[in-house]
C-alpha cells in the first residue's frame, strides 16, 4: 500500500473517531438537557386540586352548569393536572354562604352572584345587578374594556377574593304574583322573594322583601309564606314550577337587566397558581360567561311558550309603575352613596358607562332590534 493511501485511510479513521466523540458528547448534552427540562415541566404543570362550591342546585343546569364548564375546560387544558371538583349549593355550605367560604379558605373558589352579599355592603350588588343598571352586553363591555373588573377586584380584595365574570342570565323577568300589579299601591305589604339590591328599592314602595336560595322559593310560595317571587326567566322558572302556584307572570325584571355571575377565588390560593394555570382559569371562566348567556337566549323562547300554554298570564309592568320604581331606585342610590364611598365610586363609574353605551344602542342596536321585532312573522 502506498504512503499516500495509508495517509488517506488514517485521515478517514480520524474523522470517524471525531464524529463518534461528537455524537457521544451530544448525547450526554441531550440527556443533561432532558434532565433539566423534566423538573421544569413538572414545576409548571403541578398537580392541583380545588373545590368549588356553587350557589345553585344541580337542577338549574344553566347556572350550576357554568361551574361544570369551568371545571371541564381547566381539567382538559392541563391534561388532568389541575382539577376543580364542583359541589352544589348545600353540599359544603348553603348557597348564600359561598363567598364567605372562599374568604375563609374553606374552599378555594365558588361560582355565585355577588349581590347575595349586598347586606354586608351594597357595593357587592353593583358587580352583579342593580335596578335599571347595565344589560348583559354592557356588563361585559364594562368588565372587559371599562373599569368594571379593576373596580371589582379592588373592592373584593378586602374579602380575600379575586373574581372573574363567569356567566350572565341576560334580562330577567319581573316574577310571579298571586294577584295583578296594576298600580304602585299593589306592592304595599307584598311578601316578595327578590334577591339583591332590588329588594331595598321595592321596600320603599311597601314590599316586604325576602332573600331565599333557589331551592327554597317554591315551598314558601306554595305555603303562602310568599305572595310573589322572582328568579331568572322562563327556562329556569319552568323547572322550578312557579306557574303552578302563582299565575301572573310580569316583565321586565327592571332590577336585573343583566345579571352577572362570577368565579370567585381565594386571593392567596390564586397567587400560588403558576401563570399558565391562571390563564387557563380565566379563559375557562370567559367561555362559561358566553356559554351561559347563549343557553338562556336559546332556551327561554320555548319555555315561555310552554308556560303560557300551561296557564301563565303574561303581564307587563305599566309605565306609571316603572317610573315610580325608577324614582325609588334613584332615591336609594343617592341615600346609599351618601354614606358609602365605595358604592358611590363604583356607581358613578357604572352610570357614566351606561349613559355612553345607550348613546350607541339608541343609534344602532335598539333601532335594529325594534324594527325586526315589529316586522317579524307572527305565528
Amino acid at each position: 500500500m502506498r504512503s499516500t493511501e495509508r495517509q488517506a485511510i488514517t485521515q478517514q479513521q480520524g474523522k470517524v473517531m471525531k464524529r463518534r466523540e461528537f455524537l457521544k458528547s451530544a448525547g450526554l448534552g441531550l440527556a443533561a438537557s432532558t434532565a433539566v427540562a423534566a423538573p421544569a415541566i413538572a414545576q409548571s404543570m403541578p398537580e392541583v386540586k380545588w373545590r368549588l362550591t356553587s350557589s345553585f342546585p344541580k337542577s338549574l343546569d344553566t347556572l350550576y352548569g357554568a361551574a361544570e364548564t369551568i371545571s371541564k375546560y381547566v381539567n382538559e387544558a392541563t391534561d388532568g393536572k389541575f382539577q376543580i371538583q364542583v359541589f352544589a349549593a348545600g353540599e359544603i355550605v348553603p348557597g348564600l354562604q359561598a363567598a364567605d367560604a372562599v374568604t375563609a379558605g374553606t374552599v378555594e373558589c365558588c361560582h355565585t352572584a355577588a349581590y347575595y352579599w349586598f347586606g354586608k355592603d351594597p357595593t357587592w350588588a353593583l358587580f352583579c345587578a342593580v335596578p335599571f343598571g347595565l344589560n348583559a352586553r354592557q356588563q361585559n363591555a364594562w368588565f372587559y374594556d371599562g373599569d368594571g373588573m379593576k373596580l371589582m377586584n379592588e373592592f373584593m380584595k378586602k374579602s380575600n377574593i379575586i373574581a372573574f365574570p363567569a356567566g350572565n342570565t341576560g334580562a330577567q323577568m319581573g316574577g310571579w304574583f298571586r294577584k295583578e300589579i296594576k298600580e304602585i299601591s299593589d306592592f304595599n305589604g307584598l311578601k316578595f322573594r327578590i334577591g339583591g339590591f332590588g329588594g331595598r328599592v321595592l321596600q320603599k314602595l311597601g314590599v316586604v322583601p325576602q332573600q331565599l336560595a333557589g331551592g327554597d322559593i317554591y315551598p314558601a310560595l306554595e305555603k303562602g309564606t310568599l305572595d310573589a317571587c322572582e328568579w331568572v326567566g322562563p327556562y329556569d322558572d319552568e323547572k322550578l314550577g312557579f306557574h303552578k302556584v302563582a299565575r301572573y307572570y310580569y316583565y321586565p325584571g327592571w332590577w336585573e337587566g343583566g345579571t352577572a355571575q362570577h368565579l370567585m377565588v381565594n386571593t392567596a390560593t390564586w397567587e400560588k397558581l403558576p401563570k399558565n394555570y391562571q390563564a387557563v382559569v380565566q379563559a375557562a371562566a370567559g367561555f362559561a360567561n358566553v356559554e351561559e348567556l347563549g343557553r338562556y337566549d336559546a332556551r327561554n323562547p320555548g319555555a315561555l311558550k310552554r308556560l303560557i300554554a300551561a296557564g301563565a298570564q303574561l303581564r307587563p309592568f305599566t309605565q306609571p309603575v316603572l317610573e315610580a320604581c325608577l324614582k325609588a331606585a334613584n332615591e336609594v342610590f343617592a341615600e346609599t352613596s351618601a354614606v358609602n364611598p365605595d358604592f358611590k365610586k363604583v356607581l358613578e363609574n357604572m352610570v357614566a358607562f351606561r349613559n355612553e353605551e345607550y348613546l350607541w344602542w339608541q343609534v344602532a342596536e335598539y333601532t335594529n332590534d325594534t324594527f325586526m321585532i315589529r316586522t317579524r312573522p307572527r305565528g
